[in-house]
């Protein structure tokens, strides 16, 4: 099955070993579904139950430990991607994110974006909306090359990909189509959630305008809470569509009718915050910042590397072969007669997760997940 240090980290200590205590999902089942919900990490719990815990005792009394988890959320997550906390806005999900740009943009008859035909519905949707109101899109392949991307971004607007398929896996070249983007004069969105929180994103050398992603995937946090990046220098040409009390600049002044706009990315935040959220999302991104996201990437790859290769030696194809640069956490496979739903409800039985997704079995190990747990669901594969 390979290397049994596939996660070593630089210390000479495995990863799965040093933060072991942080997962005790581990106890109960080998969990290989962070491509759909990833269990929290105790500090994540921690933080959650702190908070939830001091509003039955004190209800709003300590707000001032609000707004510092807050403000901490957007250091934290400006942190990760190599931005500025005036960058950063706290929001629901990634489509939110996506539909704040898709939305806030002043479209004009005859405009022309690019998007990829093989993306999550979030990013599918949006774009198909303003396909269908008169904009113009380019469809591509996110298999497509960097030539055909190229010449696609010539004259267009926006170009929209993930930094990661949800079913294939396919980790796309952000950096050059970022190199493309910035030398076409092309607003540059990325949909991030099946990457950030694996692997290492900056937002600067990738020449990114946007990027959203939630915080229930890789990034070890609790549904209902995403970040969002937009350049600073692109803020006043999305407008926001969202509109309540705390996108102005004076929304704590409640008897203020002065509706000017604030100054940095929290203008995109419409009314109240996911409170609770903002505390378990802040405490997991720390986590993953203490891990490194250098260290956590090669580790994921690996495992998912050690599961391509033992579920084809067990008959399965691949649904896109993984090469260092494109491969990512995400491993999805199938077998001639043998149904996807019926693999994954066997590995259920034996207290492994996987996901039926399309046809196909999508598996997608995180950090923490051990080579032999990756040989467990190997061995256990009908």
């Amino acid at each position: 099955m390979g290397s049994e240090n596939v996660n070593t980290s630089a210390a000479g200590i495995p990863l799965w070993q040093r933060y072991a205590d942080q997962f005790p999902v581990r106890e109960n089942l080998v969990y290989l579904n962070h491509a759909a919900v990833s269990p929290l990490p105790r500090r994540c719990a921690d933080a959650l139950k702190h908070l939830a815990d001091d509003c039955l005792h004190y209800g709003s009394l300590h707000y001032g430990e609000w707004l510092a988890a807050y403000d901490g959320l957007r250091a934290a997550t400006a942190r990760l991607i190599n931005a500025e906390a005036n960058e950063i806005a706290l929001l629901k999900n990634t489509s939110e994110g996506i539909a704040t740009i898709a939305m806030g943009l002043d479209w004009q008859p005859g405009d022309r974006m690019v998007g990829f035909r093989e993306e999550f519905p979030a990013n599918l949707y949006p774009w198909k909306r303003l396909e269908a109101k008169g904009i113009e899109v380019t469809w591509l392949s996110v298999y497509d090359s960097l030539e055909t991307i190229d010449a696609a971004c010539r004259g267009a607007r926006l170009l929209s990909i993930s930094f990661v398929q949800f079913l294939s896996g396919y980790r796309a070249p952000i950096q050059a189509i970022g190199e493309i983007c910035k030398r076409n004069g092309c607003i540059y969105l990325v949909d991030a959630i099946q990457g950030l929180g694996a692997f290492p994103l900056d937002v600067r050398a990738c020449h990114i305008d946007a990027l959203a992603a939630d915080g229930h995937k890789w990034l070890l946090g609790p549904e209902g809470c995403g970040v969002f990046y937009i350049k600073q220098e692109l803020q006043d040409r999305v407008e926001p569509v969202e509109f309540g009390w705390t996108n102005v600049a004076g929304y704590n002044d409640y008897g203020s009718r002065d509706m000017t706009l604030r100054q940095d990315a929290g203008r995109y935040e419409c009314g109240t915050l996911n409170t609770i959220g903002c505390f378990g999302l802040r405490a997991s991104i720390e986590f993953l910042l203490e891990v490194g996201q250098r260290e956590t990437g090669p580790v994921i790859q690996g495992l998912a590397d050690r599961i391509a290769a033992g579920a084809q030696a067990k008959g399965y194809e691949l649904f896109r072969e993984r090469t260092p640069e494109n491969g990512s956490g995400i491993v999805s496979f199938r077998k001639p007669g043998v149904e996807s739903t019926e693999v994954v409800r066997r590995l259920r039985e034996q207290k492994i997760t996987a996901a039926p997704r399309a046809g196909w079995v999508r598996t997608s190990p995180h950090f923490y997940i051990t080579p032999a747990e990756i040989d467990r669901m190997i061995d256990a594969l009908p």
